[in-house]
């Protein structure tokens, strides 16, 4: 019982991860809802545990959110009057060195911020896993079905360094998420070859 009494929040966390993953395979636009709730529960968990750039990444998270729901609510093209949702396509080659600059600029600025201002024992890995989350949100939040190879970059790390932080349970969960974000880059795929668009 003393397991689970320390770890209740870190087990409620990824129980709402899972559901998130499940309605992003799906590419459900129902993930931005829990997408509010999740990172909300996650400011606490990560600043407990002194992943202070994942703190802050969570509260990034909970805003991006609403800017997701938008993207994909309004983003598509409009037929008439009425608003289409945003289909998958492909992120465009004029994208990748801006995303690029971005990430890098992010990192760096994560970074000295973490050594600054913080005791992490861990700036380098932290700042570049949320740095890289920058990007892939905003790859997420613009329908492109690259968003899923840069998360497998992203849950990978971070399946190492929750581990290592003693939150096991988001460590497993981004586990997990490695092996669903295969299947989404491909289902992704598929979804976007199969549109009429």
């Amino acid at each position: 019982m003393t397991f689970l009494g320390a770890h209740w929040l870190d087990i409620l966390s990824t129980t709402i991860g899972l559901i998130y993953i499940a309605l992003e395979y799906r590419a459900s636009i129902a993930l931005w809802f829990v997408a509010i709730v999740m990172p909300a529960i996650d400011i606490y968990l990560y600043w407990s545990v002194g992943l202070y750039a994942d703190f802050g990444m969570a509260i990034y998270y909970t805003l991006a959110a609403v800017y997701g729901y938008a993207s994909w609510k309004f983003g598509g093209r409009k037929d008439g009057n009425a608003a289409v949702e945003l289909p998958i396509t492909h992120m465009r080659k004029s994208h990748i060195l801006p995303s690029v600059l971005a990430f890098i600029a992010a990192w760096a600025a994560i970074y000295w911020i973490l050594v600054s201002f913080t005791n992490s024992d861990v700036p380098v890995t932290d700042s570049f896993i949320n740095a890289l989350s920058f990007v892939a949100l905003w790859a997420l939040a613009r329908k492109y079905v690259e968003q899923w190879l840069i998360w497998i970059v992203i849950d990978v790390i971070s399946c190492f360094l929750y581990a290592y932080k003693g939150i096991p349970f988001k460590g497993a969960l981004y586990g997990l998420y490695v092996v669903i974000a295969i299947m989404g880059y491909r289902k992704w795929r598929r979804m976007m070859e199969q549109s009429p668009s």
